[in-house]
């Protein structure tokens, strides 16, 4: 057979086609022939030259895009003495971990940010045994201290795509690859609640650095279809004693050296600090609310609240 031939043959196959399905009292109108739906685009990644894309990227690697959703940071660590003269001391373990929730705000002068809304909680456990301590021997003076672990509650901020200094947010970080890490150094300098009003004239002005440092992949952090980012976190302090420690004003200082990560959830924690929520702290099941307007708690101001009866501690055998 022949191209025309058979060409022939089609249209007229298809010409009796029409006339058969066209016969009878109502002709059925010819079927338009389907469209196909047009294609969604794929969300843009989020674009770190832009403040909206650092201020989102810096809630997923802090918590969630999603407002009230809960996230759970872990980190352990050592904590050391420094002192002229004489070399430094593992003085106790620390295992720490926060709770928070982010919720979306507006300021008519920043702009759009967010409002990050935590309690965290800091326990020190003997380097020999792991168990929580309870007695602490003081190795310069020999007394035996009451321990008293960190429970701050709450510790929030909040961040907007424009700056304390009225400039757009920028990236601070660094990326190699499908890798990104960022430093975030905390110089400390403030009245000390411990202390009297002549802090400036006599001393006493609480003196600390914090420096944290959190880890990821850029493929993850910039992933529109994600709504948090894994992140791995770093936490150094250096400060003055500790109060409960009870140095007297000896020279020297405590530093804390320790590292973690956000965790897929709660549950992920070790025994250790589930242990001592599920005795002492329940309340750090959950973060606290999203309109919680308290202001901030420190390891000092704690202590403080402690020493003056507005807090309790724990009773422990």
């Amino acid at each position: 057979m022949t191209q025309i031939s058979a060409r022939h043959m089609l249209i007229g196959f298809a010409a009796c086609l029409t006339a058969i399905v066209g016969t009878g009292p109502a002709s059925a109108a010819p079927k338009k022939k389907a469209t196909a739906p047009a294609a969604v685009p794929a969300p843009a990644p989020l674009d770190l030259n832009t403040p909206e894309g650092v201020l989102a990227a810096n809630r997923k690697m802090g918590c969630d895009l999603r407002d009230g959703v809960a996230v759970t940071y872990y980190w352990a660590g050592d904590a050391y003495s420094r002192r002229q003269g004489e070399a430094d001391k593992l003085l106790f373990r620390a295992e720490g971990m926060n709770i928070r929730q982010c919720v979306t705000v507006n300021d008519p002068v920043r702009g759009a940010g967010y409002r990050l809304i935590s309690r965290e909680l800091l326990i020190y456990t003997d380097p020999k045994t792991g168990k929580v301590l309870s007695k602490w021997t003081n190795p310069w003076t020999g007394e035996v201290v009451d321990v008293m672990h960190v429970a701050n509650d709450p510790v929030n901020s909040t961040s907007y795509v424009t700056g304390r200094d009225g400039q757009p947010i920028r990236w601070t970080g660094t990326i190699s690859g499908d890798h990104w890490w960022t430093n975030i150094t905390v110089p400390l300098f403030y009245s000390n609640p411990l202390a009297g009003k002549y802090q400036a004239e006599v001393g006493g002005t609480y003196h600390a650095t914090e420096m944290f440092n959190f880890a990821g992949t850029v493929k993850d952090l910039l992933d529109p279809t994600k709504t948090t980012a894994e992140a791995s976190v770093a936490w150094v302090r250096i400060s003055d004693w500790l109060p409960w420690m009870r140095m007297g004003g000896r020279e020297g200082e405590i530093y804390f050296n320790t590292n973690g990560r956000k965790l897929d959830s709660w549950d992920q924690m070790p025994a250790v600090l589930k242990d001592e929520i599920a005795k002492n702290y329940p309340a750090w099941t959950s973060p606290p609310p999203l309109d919680d307007a308290r202001p901030n708690e420190t390891s000092w101001s704690y202590f403080l609240d402690v020493k003056e009866g507005r807090k309790t501690l724990p009773k422990r055998d």
